[in-house]
């Protein structure tokens, strides 16, 4: 399964996932139609499966083009955005599994940023290669995903199941945050080496205009403040003890950055 990243709209990342042998797809979160369908154009592939995180337009846009383009598609989402999603035939819980090809995906709930939002995690079929991880705008490169809909004790849990896959998952977040997001954490996470250094990178790559997603899991686990809610530095810098009021605390301040 190849992953191919394309941008859309203002700072938006459109997945599409290729199997060069069956010359097949499936498209992850389409904010808008065109962009994948010139893509879907040049590799001469057929879509067979749109896999959508939430229900918020910048991730469902493109669903009714691609549908009038493509007969039969398989339409995912989770259970409660029924009724949300454009198109949806195929409705998701924790622990359900989904297909493409010959990767098996793991679905998880991962309510915060709206009450229904899902998260796909597709391990790789071959030993210490890393998996592939799509959580639309739960984690962000740096950052996470504003509480619209869900509290900070949700997204907590929804960030522990995503921290407790292996350090060298894929991280292919939603959006081109990463930048402000390292601005914000420096300012509760400044003696940070690995933040400092990531920071350093991350500037000089959109200097040039390069992305920064995929990141990997590992280096979120060091330098995002918002999967280290329980480390003692960051809660002494938000004056508090207990993680849930340090990630509220964070969620708070960077809401205001």
């Amino acid at each position: 399964m190849q992953v191919h990243r394309l941008p859309a709209l203002s700072d938006n990342y459109i997945f599409v996932l290729h199997d060069t042998q069956e010359n097949v797809a499936a498209v992850v979160d389409p904010a808008e139609a065109e962009p994948v369908l010139r893509f879907l154009d040049k590799i001469a592939a057929v879509l067979v499966a749109i896999f959508n995180t939430h229900h918020h337009s910048d991730h469902v846009g493109g669903n009714k083009q691609l549908m009038q383009r493509f007969a039969n598609l398989r339409i995912y989402g989770g259970g409660e955005d029924f009724g949300r999603i454009p198109g949806q035939n195929v409705f998701l819980r924790e622990g359900d599994r989904v297909q493409f090809v010959d990767r098996i995906g793991e679905v998880f709930f991962v309510p915060g940023h709206t009450r229904a939002h899902i998260a796909y995690y597709f391990p790789s079929n071959v030993a210490d290669e890393p998996g592939d991880l799509f959580c639309g705008d739960t984690l962000f490169a740096g950052g996470c995903g504003r509480l619209f809909e869900g509290t900070p004790s949700q997204m907590i849990s929804s960030l522990s199941k995503i921290r407790a896959l292996p350090d060298n998952t894929r991280v292919w977040c939603a959006h081109e945050y990463t930048l402000k997001n390292l601005q914000f954490a420096l300012t509760v996470d400044g003696n940070n080496p690995d933040l400092q250094a990531r920071y350093t990178q991350v500037k000089e790559s959109r200097s040039r205009s390069e992305a920064t997603v995929p990141s990997l899991l590992g280096i979120e686990k060091r330098t995002n403040p918002f999967l280290r809610w329980d480390n003692p530095h960051l809660q002494a810098a938000v004056k508090s003890d207990e993680s849930v009021q340090t990630f509220a605390r964070l969620r708070g301040m960077k809401d205001r950055f």
